[in-house]
């Protein structure tokens, strides 16, 4: 056969293909409203596993997975049709609107002059911050009542993610009403009569030494990991050491009246740090924008890749995903995906309901709004 010839039969096959699909879905449809009269859960593993093991038995040699991945992919796109077909208003999650101009509980890791506390101050404007020692306790007194929000530094933009705040999320209940960002101006702070060539050690949050490895790398400076930027700054003015120095903004050199020996240190300029919001209950503006989620899956080939899957069935903008380990000595991982919606919107629950019922563990939290 001449390729015209070829590709000509192709065609016909496709919108044979085609035709069958869409009988197929019809079928589904039909699937769908007897499982609704008789309160049937949409996915059932077993039968699933059940075709898709046959389709692989009776394919042609050399093709069993393609013809097992072509089925699964069908699979989830029948499963997206009944879950939109199904889904209530009562599966919604429930939530409130959020009280962030009434809240009075507010709080944040560090000190005085700590960026944390420029982003608090951000979402609270002219509030009484409260702080803590460690982003531990912060999300202990959210999930305890004593705060009504908490603010955590989540992503840098130099450095990517905060990982002390995302390794705490699936230990505490809470769920993220909003996101800012703030511009980090860091500058290096020693006592007032401290010259620089006299520095030889430098003190600050592990990020914000990340953030200014190429200032230190470049004059031989050691660096040591301190709780944070704010806390790190009070040391070195409580200190009395002439060779030492903090990674810090100006402002809070300036709380702690040392003097900046280098301004805008960062190694990329403009360097910008992402603080999340968090609250008890999940709380939910009409204008929020981005759904973060926290999930695992089973340990089996494809299984990452049909979840992934869904995003696009559903025609959802992931935004973010990452990897972080259990820590239960087994090398497996959890996933954190931020993604763009609103829970008001009906086909977010039937999304979220979808990808609950096809990871090992989920967890759902919250929906922010981004301010700017």
């Amino acid at each position: 056969m001449e390729l015209q010839e070829i590709r000509n039969e192709i065609d016909r096959l496709d919108k044979q293909i085609q035709s069958l699909f869409e009988e197929r879905m019809l079928l589904c449809q039909d699937v769908a409203r007897y499982k609704k009269a008789h309160n049937m859960p949409v996915f059932q593993a077993g039968r699933e596993q059940q075709i898709l093991d046959r389709v692989e038995q009776n394919a042609k040699e050399g093709l069993g997975l393609a013809s097992r991945t072509m089925f699964a992919n069908m699979m989830s796109i029948s499963s997206q049709l009944q879950q939109k077909m199904l889904v209530a208003a009562e599966d919604a999650p429930s939530f409130k609107t959020p009280r962030m101009k009434e809240a009075v509980r507010v709080g944040c890791q560090g000190t005085v002059g700590a960026n944390s506390e420029t982003a608090a101050q951000a979402f609270f404007p002219e509030r009484h911050i409260q702080f803590y020692p460690t982003f531990e306790q912060v999300f202990e007194a959210v999930e305890s009542g004593e705060l009504e929000y908490g603010v955590l530094p989540i992503y840098n933009s130099t450095s990517g993610t905060v990982t002390q705040t995302v390794d705490l999320m699936g230990k505490y209940s809470f769920f993220i009403t909003a996101m800012n960002q703030v511009e980090v101006m860091h500058c290096l702070a020693a006592l007032p009569d401290a010259k620089m060539e006299n520095i030889t050690e430098v003190y600050s949050h592990p990020q914000a030494l990340s953030q200014c490895s190429d200032f230190l790398d470049a004059r031989s400076l050691h660096s040591h990991d301190y709780s944070n930027t704010a806390t790190a700054a009070k040391m070195v003015a409580e200190s009395g050491d002439k060779t030492i120095a903090a990674i810090c903004s100006e402002d809070c050199a300036k709380h702690n009246r040392l003097q900046i020996l280098a301004s805008r240190i960062s190694n990329v300029v403009p360097n910008f740090t992402q603080f999340i919001c968090i609250t008890k209950d999940m709380q939910v503006a009409e204008n929020a924008s981005v759904i973060s989620v926290m999930l695992s899956i089973s340990n089996e080939p494809g299984s990452l890749s049909r979840i992934l899957n869904k995003f696009f069935l559903y025609g959802l903008d992931m935004t973010k995903i990452e990897s972080r380990p259990i820590r239960d000595g087994s090398f497996d991982v959890v996933f954190h995906i931020d993604f763009k919606g609103n829970l008001r919107d009906r086909s977010i629950a039937a999304f979220l309901n979808d990808l609950c019922k096809s990871c090992r563990d989920f967890k759902l939290l919250g929906n922010a709004v981004v301010m700017v």
